[in-house]
């Protein structure tokens, strides 16, 4: 088939890949000059399986208006005149229930399972290098409370496989020594040492190479300005230059922007941007940093050591489209990274950044065809909210199993649009 990708992030090259590697005819099309520009360009950097409870749960709605107006808020909801932000929010309460986070963590987690194994295995294949560690990744907890919340989230994601296992304070400085110069206590944790960090831009990049190399052809500077339906089928699409690019499939993978190109053809699709930042600290020689990759869950911040650098991101805005530099927000990721390792107060060399994570109501992505939807040709492999690193080589190779008609070894019921 000729096949055509929206988006050269680590979705929409690992989906080129895979359907390259079915032997398919593979066009991939990305405004930016390179691949991986923008909410792959600088996240969190987790292969993080154990990140799989989602934002939508029962504590979530209380939390969300507790933190209502705290520029440093971990989860900032700014009210706009936006319908698409308010249809979101009325699903993402119908998410909060107790019996739906259970059955999203499950979708999650069988996902990030899949993905991880594939990533390893491309990883072996292709010799990728992308200053990647098998360290696993601890979550610490500073406060009493959110480490019992923590431990029955854990217990499920065990039940789903998961291997995040609880430890104690002492335990969890055996596992990072770092924790241990902390100006506020670690209480606990729990650790899954199959999880992994690695820098999703170096990846996307080096994929991307090998992906040309086989025959991938990458359009890059291209805007596409339109999607061109034929009765219930999509016939291609159109560029910002006026050339028509026709396909016999068509990959929406435009993360956070995937929706504004469905707009025009009568569909919604229920994903919104989640702005996220990120600060990234040059380490100089001999400072002491942590090496494993660590999430602080009660200020929904994940660290994680990328060569000599420190990446440090979290939070989460829903302010529309917009992707400027928050200083209280900055601020915030550096302040409690500081508090949690004092020595790094003499690094001087901060590189602040902000992306969009695509995130629907349940933080399950979108993956599969919409012919029910009555568009068929149009493939979706969008909504991955934060964990896109985690979850892109799996999501893929669930494209292109369900493309070529073969068995996933996944039920693929719940990334389906509805």
């Amino acid at each position: 088939m000729r096949v055509t990708v929206l988006g050269a992030g680590v979705v929409g090259v690992t989906s080129a890949w895979y359907l390259a590697a079915d032997g398919h005819e593979v066009t991939v099309i990305d405004r930016q000059p390179l691949p991986a520009q923008e909410t792959s360009f600088a996240n969190g950097g987790q292969i993080s399986v154990s990140h799989a409870e989602p934002w939508a749960n029962p504590q979530a709605p209380w939390k969300a208006l507790k933190w209502m107006g705290r520029e440093d808020a971990p989860l900032l909801w700014r009210l706009r005149v936006d319908p698409a932000q308010w249809a979101w929010g009325l699903r993402f309460l119908r998410e909060c229930t107790a019996a739906r986070a259970r059955a999203n963590v499950g979708a999650i987690v069988r996902l990030g399972l899949a993905s991880r194994t594939a990533l390893q295995s491309l990883r072996r294949e292709l010799a990728l290098e992308y200053d990647h560690l098998e360290r696993g990744i601890l979550h610490f907890y500073t406060d009493p409370g959110e480490f019992e919340h923590a431990l029955p989230q854990a217990a499920l994601m065990r039940e789903f496989g998961c291997d995040r296992v609880p430890k104690t304070a002492a335990e969890c400085l055996a596992i990072e020594p770092a924790l241990a110069g902390s100006r506020v206590p670690v209480v606990g944790g729990t650790y899954t040492a199959g999880d992994e960090s690695g820098d999703a831009r170096r990846f996307t990049e080096a994929l991307a190479q090998h992906a040309g190399a086989r025959g991938v052809r990458f359009r890059y500077g291209e805007t596409v300005t339109a999607l061109l339906r034929d009765g219930d089928r999509l016939a291609g699409v159109r560029l910002a230059s006026g050339e028509t690019l026709r396909a016999d499939m068509t990959v929406l993978a435009l993360g956070s922007y995937s929706p504004l190109q469905l707009r025009p053809l009568g569909l919604r699709l229920p994903v919104y941007p989640a702005k996220g930042y990120s600060a990234t600290l040059t380490l100089p020689d001999g400072v002491v940093a942590p090496s494993v990759s660590l999430t602080d869950d009660g200020h929904k911040i994940v660290i994680s050591r990328l060569g000599q650098t420190l990446r440090v991101a979290g939070t989460a805005e829903f302010n529309g489209y917009d992707t400027s530099l928050n200083s209280a927000r900055c601020a915030a990721l550096l302040n409690r990274t500081r508090e949690i390792f004092p020595a790094l107060a003499a690094v001087s060399q901060v590189d602040y950044w902000a992306g969009l994570r695509p995130a629907t109501p349940g933080n399950v992505p979108l993956i599969g065809d919409m012919a029910a939807a009555g568009l068929a040709g149009l493939w979706l492999n969008t909504g991955h909210g934060t964990l896109g690193w985690t979850l892109a080589c799996g999501s893929a190779r669930l494209l292109a199993d369900l493309a070529a008609g073969r068995d996933p070894g996944l039920e693929a019921t719940p990334y389906r649009f509805q």
